[in-house]
């Protein structure tokens, strides 16, 4: 049986609104420290499934969430491909060799790791209530792509922007191997029990109108497309993050189920503006849940009450950060819980 999520998902408009908070699985819970603690590093921790599983499944187990989402990495993919991954505390990741002096036909792809991460799949959705929906994700082509390119995270992606100006065949040619990965990667997914997958463009907001449109709105639609043409009844939850007005035309061309607005977008707006009747998610600030206080219950109704008129899935406009108390997040929750459309 369906829980509230997927019906969501699926464009009921209910008149309980569904909650889950992306990063829900992360460093804000004293479980997962502990358990983090225990195991060592962060990769090792994706890599050992019993772990990843107890890890998506602790804030489902402590708030009642209406999804887990995957305790995973969108670099996972370029791991896949044949770049090596780190994690170093303090710096954030790093892959090599990095794609701006290195050709791509020079990695050695290493489908194998992976297979972890389906098992993870399959042991959370064992272990799930039927109506707690399973949500799988990927890292969009652009912004995996950004990483590949300059071998860690930057503020404005200068490195990778260029290389998609000077060259654009060669960042073409990333780019379609991202999307064909990701396909299988989804696909796989699924496969092991994910119910809905998300696609984070976590850096799309960097890219000019023509470039948004060649490398995040293009790739996005290519990977939906395939993706249905596998799983036609699986939905998924595009986030191009930072795209604002932009966002419109990302609703309407990729194909995606649902549309996920970050918090720099306001709520009324995207109502209006979105295709009629296409489920949203979002979008409270995730520095107001850091804050809490009446503000924090004011402007979660604000949210709620902006999506009224269409499906609606209560979500952050980002990750949740690591130090937000949670007594926040369980007066969100009341909020959210409290609320009818």
């Amino acid at each position: 049986m369906p829980g509230l999520l997927l019906n969501t998902l699926r464009g009921e408009n209910t008149s309980k609104r569904p909650i889950w908070l992306m990063r829900q699985a992360g460093r804000y819970l004293p479980e997962y420290r502990a358990l983090r603690a225990e195991k060592g590093g962060f990769l090792a921790l994706v890599y050992d499934t019993d772990a990843a599983a107890e890890v998506t499944l602790q804030p489902v187990r402590r708030f009642g969430f209406d999804g887990a989402i995957l305790f995973s990495d969108i670099l996972i993919v370029p791991y896949a491909m044949g770049q090596d991954l780190q994690f170093l505390a303090g710096e954030g990741p790093k892959l090599t060799p990095r794609l701006v002096d290195h050709a791509l036909d020079g990695l050695a792809a290493v489908p194998e790791r992976l297979s972890p991460i389906y098992e993870t799949v399959r042991k959370v959705r064992a272990s799930l209530a039927v109506d707690k929906t399973m949500l799988g994700f990927a890292g969009s082509p652009w912004t995996v792509a950004t990483y590949m390119v300059a071998g860690e995270g930057s503020r404005d992606q200068h490195e990778t922007r260029a290389m998609a100006y000077r060259d654009p065949q060669a960042f073409g040619a990333i780019i379609e191997s991202v999307v064909s990965v990701t396909v299988d990667y989804l696909s796989g997914q699924i496969e092991a029990g994910a119910e809905a997958v998300q696609l984070f463009d976590s850096w799309a907001g960097s890219l000019a109108p023509a470039q948004f449109e060649k490398w995040v709105i293009a790739p996005n639609a290519a990977i939906v497309s395939a993706l249905k043409a596998r799983h036609p009844d699986i939905p998924v939850i595009g986030f191009p993050k930072g795209s604002g007005e932009k966002l419109a035309a990302y609703a309407r061309e990729t194909g995606v189920d649902a549309v996920g607005v970050d918090e720099t977008v306001d709520p009324f707006w995207a109502a209006g503006a979105l295709p009629e009747g296409m489920p949203v998610q979002g979008n409270l600030d995730p520095l107001l849940l850091l804050s809490g206080g009446d503000d924090l219950e004011e402007q979660a109704r604000r949210v709620l009450d902006a999506f009224a008129g269409r499906p609606h899935v209560f979500n952050l406009g980002h990750g949740i950060g690591q130090h937000t108390p949670i007594e926040n997040v369980e007066r969100l929750l009341a909020t959210v819980r409290g609320w009818n459309r």
